[in-house]
C-alpha cells in the first residue's frame, strides 16, 4: 500500500512538470522564427502589380515567373512564380543562407531552379526548398489575388 501511495504522489508531482516544460516547448517552437541568416535583410514589402500588363504577361500561365524590382521590392527584388490558376510563390532574390555581397542576387535558370552564383547554392522553384548547399528554404511573402481584377499584392 505505501508503494502506490509513493507511486501517486511522484506521478502528481511529475505529471505537471512534464506539463509545463511542453506548453514551453510548443511556444517556443511557434514563435516568429525567420529560417534565413542573422543578416539577412529585413525590408518593407508591398507591392501591387497588375498581371495583365505585358510586363506581367509570363504570370498568365501556370509555371510562369517574372523578377520584380519594383519599388519595397526588397534589396534585390522578388521572384514571382505562377504555382497553380489562383495561387503563387513570391520569393525574395536575396540568398537566404549567405549575407549579400557580390553575385549573392538569386536568377532562376532553366524555369525550374533558383540559384545563387556566388557558391552554387540552388532551390527549386516550384517550392522554394533548398537543392543544393543552402541548408535554408527560399524567404517567401504573403500575397493575395482577386482573379477578377488580376491585381496581386504581395507583402510582409
Amino acid at each position: 500500500m505505501i508503494y502506490f501511495d509513493m507511486k501517486a504522489k511522484i506521478l502528481k508531482t511529475l505529471i505537471p512538470i512534464l506539463l509545463i516544460f511542453s506548453i514551453l516547448k510548443i511556444l517556443n517552437s511557434c514563435g516568429n522564427r525567420e529560417e534565413t541568416t542573422s543578416c539577412f535583410p529585413n525590408q518593407l514589402i508591398s507591392v501591387q502589380i497588375n498581371i495583365s500588363l505585358p510586363a506581367y504577361y509570363q504570370l498568365q500561365n501556370v509555371g510562369g515567373w517574372v523578377y520584380i524590382s519594383e519599388q519595397q521590392s526588397g534589396t534585390r527584388g522578388l521572384i514571382i512564380y505562377r504555382a497553380s490558376a489562383t495561387s503563387f510563390k513570391i520569393y525574395d532574390r536575396n540568398a537566404p543562407h549567405i549575407c549579400p555581397d557580390t553575385n549573392t542576387t538569386l536568377e532562376v535558370e532553366g524555369g525550374t531552379l533558383v540559384i545563387c552564383k556566388k557558391d552554387n547554392a540552388k532551390w527549386f522553384l516550384m517550392s522554394g526548398a533548398p537543392a543544393e548547399v543552402s541548408p535554408y528554404a527560399l524567404k517567401q511573402y504573403y500575397y493575395s489575388f482577386n482573379s477578377s481584377s488580376n491585381i496581386l499584392n504581395i507583402y510582409n
